[in-house]
């Protein structure tokens, strides 16, 4: 007998577009939920970004998999009447429109609530529903000034803030969702009560960033410097062969452990370095020691050193070498998936790994509209009703 998904049995209708939301519903239909994606029937954005092959774009591939897709025209009011429908059969409904949009469409939490009491609503925003920003468009960066994130990269020497080159926001909100969405579940198999869950990014980064990043600021009037206070640090280090690698102590061993590899055992017991609250205290004066320690070695060489003595370390691979990493290969990371419509696929397989409920995320993520007349014959519309649905355009395959 096949093993299921810990989510087989759960229906989630997906509205979101973008990241943060489709990352979400993806992770979850990886673990064996239903999750049908409503899009318009031009298709979400995220269709439009990328390479495209055979008519399925790079992005919308990679946060799309194990999923369904249906196109509704959600302007007219039998598409709106086909996915309140859904509604009815669900377990989870999830957008990210901006607020007050659900609101004018009709499908509201406090409309949808009396179609399905029980159901799970989700709404994704960038800043919430209050404040002057709430109504604003939002995109990753935007999240990333306003949250610190930027003043975390801010560049030591010149000050200028930075950001992170990759979506870190939408991700992290993504993961998020996710999660919320299992514990709702979970109270809901307790108790029966559906509920309304908010998350908004801007909310999701600034808790995420707080530990270490802002920690600083925790005891009110003895507030310090919060960059004096992060234990992270550019830890980019250039070796004799002109090849780059990372390297860090935070224990006394690992200390210890390197002061070994580079033989300069006369700084295991120097003050500045000699116990982790003075080493972060001066860590800038102890990233330039190491940085000149490892510039006298090849890349191979202080590795296998730093090996040796259990100090946490590994070369800076490009995500082309990622592919070829024996630590990655060893733990079966990236998986290949042939296609009829693509070829051979290669995707990271879902990160968590369950004994008795197994995640595979084999199911590539779906063509515009590919599941439309499934779905609906599922909602037991007839022959008749999808062909007038077709040719009315309230739906498209």
């Amino acid at each position: 007998m096949k093993k299921k998904g810990p989510l087989s049995g759960v229906k989630i209708l997906d509205l979101t577009a973008m990241v943060s939301g489709p990352t979400a519903t993806m992770m979850l239909g990886d673990q064996g939920a239903d999750v049908i994606k409503v899009e318009p029937l031009e298709g979400e954005l995220m269709r439009k970004v990328g390479d495209d092959l055979n008519g399925m774009t790079n992005a919308f591939l990679c946060c799309n998999r194990s999923k369904r897709s249906i196109t509704l025209n959600l302007k007219n009011k039998k598409g709106l009447n086909i996915l309140k429908k859904l509604i009815l059969a669900s377990d989870v409904f999830v957008q990210n429109f901006r607020p007050g949009t659900v609101e004018r469409m009709g499908i509201g939490y406090e409309k949808i609530k009396k179609i399905n009491p029980e159901l799970i609503y989700v709404s994704i925003s960038g800043f919430g529903e209050k404040g002057p920003y709430s109504k604003q468009r939002v995109y990753d960066p935007v999240i990333q000034a306003l949250s610190g994130l930027a003043d975390i990269q801010r560049d030591q020497v010149t000050g200028i803030p930075k950001q992170v080159r990759t979506i870190i926001p939408d991700k992290t909100t993504g993961l998020a969702t996710a999660q919320a969405i299992s514990t709702a579940l979970f109270y809901r198999e307790r108790y029966g009560k559906g509920q309304h869950l908010k998350l908004a990014m801007l909310d999701v980064m600034i808790a995420y960033l707080w530990p270490e990043g802002s920690s600083a600021l925790s005891f009110v009037g003895k507030e310090k410097n919060p960059s004096l206070a992060q234990l992270g640090l550019d830890l980019v280090f250039k070796t004799k062969d002109k090849k780059y690698i990372t390297a860090g102590a935070v224990t006394d061993k690992e200390w210890r452990g390197m002061c070994i590899a580079f033989n300069r055992l006369d700084l295991i017991k120097n003050k500045k370095f000699s116990t982790p609250k003075a080493r972060v205290k001066y860590k800038e004066e102890r990233r330039k020691f190491i940085s000149d320690e490892i510039s006298k070695y090849k890349a191979s060489e202080i590795l296998k050193a730093f090996q040796k003595e259990e100090v946490p370390s590994a070369p800076i691979l490009s995500r082309v070498e990622l592919l070829k990493n024996k630590q990655i290969k060893a733990n079966k990371i990236i998986n290949f998936y042939t296609s009829k419509v693509f070829g051979k696929i290669r995707a990271p397989r879902p990160a968590a790994i369950f004994s008795k409920t197994p995640t595979t995320g084999k199911k590539l993520a779906p063509l515009l509209g590919e599941n439309s007349l499934e779905i609906l014959k599922e909602l037991n519309y007839s022959k008749e009703e999808i062909s007038s649905f077709l040719k009315e355009k309230i739906t498209s395959k």
